[in-house]
């Protein structure tokens, strides 16, 4: 078995799905389709043909985004485990990717984390009505900057940093008057660019307070295994290796900032040097390179991938 003493997978979250998703790999691997095959018999849901073949609209309902990119995410880790033998030191995944990391480590079964996530979405869907919030990546500052900002915008209301992405990239969220003026205030204190996503809900921000409680009954009735590998979690951008404190950060991380660039930086000082994004996209990639290119990312994310990952982790 190849030593994965210095490696971490890492799992992508909501905004990274496509239609298409996961299609190749089922194609090819059994042992993805059984993982589709798993998630599909926990839910009720014909998850193939929602990532397959879409309609777009439906795939981006975040009920259905969440366990899409989840199962889609899992499907990839299964056919690395298959076929490479390795295993991370460390798991860590942006915001709905947390739960894709938790299956990797041995916390959660695919079914149930299936079951939670698609809660989880229809909590968040449902914590704000449409149009009432909104979130915005700012490029360019600083995320103290962006705190400030955020402050002197609230005027009231709810805006503050939801993802802290890392090289120079902010996200806020909040109700849609505080997200414009924290927005405007951006630009006028020299951010690079600032976007408006198109988000059906301000996640990671206080107004999904009611998700969070909805979240936390949820939970209750799932059981979370030893941890065989440590998270660095979203919450605290540390390592988590206790089962008994899964659930507590799962619920607070619905209302906390991503603090992904930190995530990266603690996966450094323990002693990360690769990191492997497994599904959908290669947002994190991305994040990773920027953040600290003494980590060699890779990704596995269609059957043409396997070779080099394996290649690359001496598998």
């Amino acid at each position: 078995m190849p030593d994965g003493s210095d490696i971490a997978f890492v799992f992508p979250g909501q905004g990274s799905q496509t239609v298409g998703m996961g299609k190749d790999l089922c194609d090819r691997f059994p042992e993805a389709r059984a993982a589709f095959e798993e998630a599909e018999d926990a839910l009720g849901l014909d998850l193939r043909e929602l990532c397959f073949r879409g309609p777009e609209a439906e795939l981006n309902r975040t009920e259905y985004t969440q366990p899409a990119i989840l199962t889609a995410s899992v499907a990839a880790l299964r056919v690395l485990e298959r076929h490479g033998g390795v295993r991370p030191a460390w798991v860590a995944g942006h915001s709905l990717g947390e739960y894709s990391a938790l299956v990797c480590a041995g916390a959660f079964r695919l079914e149930d984390a299936a079951v939670v996530v698609r809660e989880r979405g229809r909590l968040m869907q449902e914590a704000v009505p449409q149009g009432e919030g909104s979130m915005a990546a700012i490029l360019g500052l600083d995320a103290a900057v962006v705190r400030e900002l955020c402050e002197d915008a609230a005027d009231g209301e709810v805006v503050a940093p939801a993802n802290l992405n890392g090289g120079g990239q902010v996200v806020v969220s909040g109700a849609r008057g505080a997200v414009e003026r924290a927005s405007q205030l951006a630009r006028d204190r020299g951010a690079r660019r600032v976007v408006e996503l198109a988000v059906s809900a301000p996640f990671h921000c206080a107004l999904m307070r009611p998700a969070a409680e909805g979240l936390r009954e949820v939970l209750e009735g799932v059981a979370v295994a030893p941890l065989a590998a440590g998270v660095v979690t979203n919450v605290e951008a540390s390592l988590n290796s206790d089962a008994g404190r899964v659930k507590p950060l799962l619920v607070e991380q619905v209302v906390a900032p991503v603090r992904w660039e930190e995530s990266v930086h603690a996966l450094q000082a323990l002693g990360c040097r690769r990191a492997v994004e497994l599904g959908p996209g290669k947002v994190l990639s991305g994040l990773v390179r920027r953040i600290d290119r003494d980590i060699k990312t890779l990704n596995l994310d269609q059957p043409g991938d396997l070779a080099k990952v394996l290649e690359e982790l001496g598998g």
